[in-house]
């Protein structure tokens, strides 16, 4: 009832008198009001905190300070209405530590929300809080990260920050932490690696992390977590954004203590940085996860967030509304924030969550902040086409990449092509036998770039591609193939999983695996495991110690990658110059071309590369281009010899020469 109430409530746009007249639904409304400002929210020092708000349709602003997250006696100040719609207070004395929100007269309604802009927030989000934010760095808190030159240099390893640790074999002691992540010679079943060692040997170069923006407490209820002390109580994957610029708290060691949260998370990724390792944070700006009740809709009503003509929300999110990213205080917003995790957390790179719904304008203006304060920053996102109220060239999508320059759009089209198509368990793809598949893994290949008129996809260059075979979306690998591949026998499935994470790493662009897939994982079948208990979700690392062999498979993949440099070729010019792909005469199920020259400078003056995804025995003719090796797959390979490559089962065969 009482969600009922504020939904009623936030229905009135205010008196139009307090705005002229302009409605906050017009184009004008950002002409009048546009506050360039980088002072929005609170600035701390001993001395004093200023607050800024931006609220045009406010007829009235205050700050309420809490002493605690409990109290519910508050001293309230009243703001000043300023430049560009934007209310001030100062008050001068020492906050740190205090809670505050902000409080806006809306018409005849009085809406209390959180500082959109707030740094740090209390337990389960519910009022920001004014912290010294250098009292949240760790020792050895220093701007050092991993060396990093290409986009397609990086092997994306994605991972939820429960899963990686939860299974009670881990060998993890922050199960379900932050600082989960810290943690050196952890090993489990058998003595495995686990943990960042694993990550570590496995030869990865960036670690994603699903979302740690701070999410809804009907997700995940911090104080219970914290009351129980039991981890696996409550599970999400973390898409249902409250506060965008705080770390959610039940990764926390104690969510009532605002900063832990903020040092915990910076502890994470100043460990991944001491091991080579770079971090990239999902992060989600499309959507809020309740429209009605998020703290931009209580302090702007109408601005934020799309509307259809009938008044409802814009919804091709399909969690309730579309964020209006393609207004200029939610545009500078969005900005703002990404700037700040890139600043504060010093992160490497920012994965955005239905990116196809933002615009791009915004997606570009990201790209060339970042590029200000680090351009090895990674920017990729997912560019699906779908419907939103927003004019369609101006949305941030794979039809769009051409002019987003920077920016990587995954490669749905070649996850399809691998395993088939992901809302059909039972269809095959490529490497479970499925047919006429061969010019979708060519597209892959090349990056998706244009290659020629029969191979094509959506890049302008690689460093716009990301390949993958499975993601934290959908069926794993491993339990797609044991739904389309039902038929075959455990041996041949795992030959079509390892044969699915070669095209990802051999193909240009930029390779993505998702955690476990070297050992592969499985949820038991479940297709969406966004709310699944830890014992679907978590990395099952006795499952892990009985593949190692599989482990040990997808390593030699990634250290192939770096050896060669012909696999990370930097621009659709170099590809078009040095890949060719060659025949197969009339074979099934393969796809066979060759990096010539020295491509991308490397060591081998040629590499053949067969993708075999038949379980027959079958003959490939070679370029006459010196003497060949086996660099990888000599367990398929049956025959080499001058001319012509026999290879027998399910696989992939990287031959090289360097005469």
């Amino acid at each position: 009832m009482a969600v009922q109430q504020e939904r009623k409530m936030v229905t009135d746009y205010g008196d139009p008198a307090v705005t002229g007249g302009i409605s906050v639904f017009s184009r004008e409304f950002d002409k009048a009001y546009r506050y360039d400002g980088n002072d929005l929210g609170s600035i701390y020092s001993p001395e004093q905190t200023q607050f800024r708000l931006w609220a045009p349709t406010a007829s009235e602003a205050k700050v309420r300070l809490y002493p605690n997250t409990e109290s519910e006696s508050f001293e309230e100040f009243v703001m000043t209405r300023s430049e560009s719609g934007t209310w001030v207070l100062t008050v001068k004395r020492d906050l740190d530590q205090v809670l505050y929100t902000f409080v806006v007269r809306i018409g005849s309604n009085w809406n209390e929300a959180v500082d959109p802009y707030a740094k740090a927030v209390g337990i389960n989000g519910d009022k920001g809080v004014i912290l010294d934010l250098q009292q949240t760095n760790p020792p050895r808190w220093t701007p050092d990260k991993p060396s990093f030159v290409s986009p397609t240099d990086a092997v994306i390893y994605e991972v939820h920050i429960g899963d990686f640790s939860l299974h009670p074999e881990s060998g993890i002691q922050h199960k379900g932490k932050y600082l989960g992540f810290t943690e050196t010679g952890t090993r489990g079943p058998q003595g495995i690696l686990t943990g960042l060692d694993h990550l570590k040997h496995l030869g990865i170069t960036h670690v994603q992390l699903l979302p740690v923006q701070d999410f809804a407490k009907a997700s995940v209820d911090e104080e219970k977590t914290a009351a129980t002390g039991k981890e696996n109580l409550q599970y999400n994957w973390g898409y249902d954004p409250k506060n965008f610029n705080a770390p959610e708290g039940s990764y926390a060691s104690n969510p009532f203590q605002p900063g832990l949260r903020i040092r915990e998370l910076k502890q994470a990724v100043q460990a991944l940085h001491e091991q080579g390792l770079r971090v990239i944070l999902d992060v989600v700006y499309n959507h809020v996860y309740d429209g009605y009740i998020a703290h931009f809709t209580k302090l702007v009503p109408g601005y934020y967030l799309r509307y259809k003509k009938d008044g409802s929300f814009s919804n091709g999110s399909g969690c309730g509304n579309d964020c209006a990213s393609e207004r200029f205080m939610m545009s500078k917003y969005i900005i703002d924030s990404v700037v700040y995790w890139a600043t504060e957390y010093r992160v490497d790179g920012f994965r955005f969550d239905l990116m196809g719904l933002l615009d791009v304008d915004t997606m570009n203006e990201i790209r060339r902040r970042l590029d200000e304060i680090d351009p090895s920053i990674l920017v990729l996102g997912e560019g699906w086409i779908m419907e939103t109220e927003l004019q369609a060239e101006r949305r941030a999508n794979l039809q769009q990449a051409g002019r987003m320059p920077g920016i990587a759009h995954f490669n749905g089209e070649l996850r399809n092509a691998l395993k088939g198509d992901i809302f059909k368990p039972d269809q095959t793809g490529f490497v479970s036998r499925g047919k006429g598949l061969e010019p979708e893994i060519m597209k892959g290949v090349v990056g998706s770039i244009s290659y020629n008129n029969e191979v094509h996809g959506f890049a302008s260059e690689p460093t716009q591609c990301v390949n993958f075979a499975e993601c934290h979306d959908n069926h794993t690998l491993w339990d797609k193939l044991s739904c389309s591949a039902a038929k075959a026998d455990e041996n041949e499935r795992r030959r079509m999983q390892r044969l699915a994470a070669g095209i990802v790493l051999t193909s240009q662009g930029i390779p993505f695996l998702h955690a476990g897939q070297e050992f592969l994982r499985t949820k038991g079948g479940m297709g969406n495991s966004y709310q699944a208990p830890p014992a679907v979700n978590q990395l099952d690392w006795s499952r892990c110690a009985a593949y190692q062999d599989e482990v040990e498979a997808i390593r030699k993949m990634i250290e192939l990658r770096k050896r060669h440099p012909a696999f990370r070729l930097k621009t659709a010019a170099e590809i078009s110059r040095h890949l060719r792909f060659e025949p197969t005469a009339g074979a099934e199920s393969a796809v066979a071309f060759t990096l010539r020259e020295h491509a991308g400078g490397d060591p081998a003056r040629n590499l053949y590369v067969l993708y075999h995804a038949s379980s027959s025995s079958q003959t490939f003719s070679l370029p006459e281009l010196g003497k060949w090796e086996v660099a990888f797959g000599e367990d398929i390979v049956t025959e080499l010899h001058s001319g012509h490559l026999n290879v027998k089962g399910i696989g992939m065969v990287v031959l090289s020469n360097f005469l």
